[in-house]
């Protein structure tokens, strides 16, 4: 029968690998105590915590997780288990065990996937959560009320997050880093959604008259001076007319007058 200090240790080793964001897998065969209390300051720092606990209680805790997992819990192995930002944990194991060949990174879980060495080296070549916080608001203007949602999330659902990340890497070509769109093609496309001035120069002239057919049309419209001197010529040809017309009626009435006296006067 299990001793119960034992089935304890398995009860804790459950509770730290379920809800850690991520857990790494290394040998540290080989390293001085100096050195191990180094690298565990360094994963403080990042979020993350270094034990060193029996492997057979480390398979019994990880049994319900991937065989991948299990299959490593052999020999002088610690546990990391990145509570915080999972690609920090993976930056500080990588760069430590690039100066110290005795720290062995042999592979990990982020959630439920299993990562592998190169994996894990991916992870470490993310961006921090900070950055990519400051990418994502930076790249999608949201509303306030999704990117709060946003920004609430990812605490809870790191793993998933990092996950999605991961997959994306392994989409592209070596080497390369996370895609986020450009301001240059936020350029273009505003560019191309929105008329050229060119465009509504050119409406504008065509919708407006030229002042040349202003002037031609106010040059029809309105008479000449000299059309108007020939009209008041006319007019005062037409009322020299009428004076004579009227001049000739009364010289017949005239006469008329002096008829009319002769005849009276041959009647006396």
């Amino acid at each position: 029968m299990p001793r119960p200090e034992k089935v304890q240790a398995v009860v804790d080793i459950k509770q730290r690998l379920d809800g850690a964001q991520a857990v790494f897998v290394t040998e540290y065969a080989g390293l001085s105590v100096k050195e191990q209390q180094v690298l565990r300051r360094q994963l403080k720092a990042s979020g993350a915590e270094m034990k060193v606990v029996k492997m057979t209680l480390a398979r019994l805790a990880a049994a319900h997780m991937t065989d991948e997992l299990s299959d490593l819990l052999f020999g002088p192995t610690a546990l990391t288990f990145a509570d915080g930002d999972p690609a920090a944990a993976a930056k500080a194991l990588k760069a430590f065990a690039k100066e110290h060949d005795a720290l062995i990174i042999k592979g990990g879980v982020l959630g439920e996937e299993f990562l592998s060495p190169e994996r894990v080296s991916q992870l470490a070549d993310l961006d921090p959560r900070e950055v990519l916080l400051a990418k994502i608001a930076g790249a999608f203007a949201a509303p306030m009320a999704q990117m709060a949602g946003l920004l609430a999330a990812l605490p809870r659902n790191a793993a998933t997050v990092f996950q999605q990340l991961l997959e994306k890497k392994e989409e592209e070509s070596p080497g390369s880093s996370v895609v986020i769109p450009q301001p240059e093609e936020e350029s273009t496309e505003s560019s191309v959604d929105s008329p050229q001035p060119e465009e509504e120069s050119t409406e504008s002239s065509v919708d407006s008259p030229r002042p040349e057919e202003e002037s031609t049309e106010s040059s029809v419209d309105s008479p000449r001076p000299e059309e108007e001197t020939a009209a008041e010529t006319e007019d005062a040809a037409a009322e020299t007319e009428d004076a004579a017309a009227e001049t000739e009626d009364a010289a017949a009435e005239t006469e008329g007058a002096a008829a009319e006296t002769e005849d009276a006067a041959a009647d006396d």
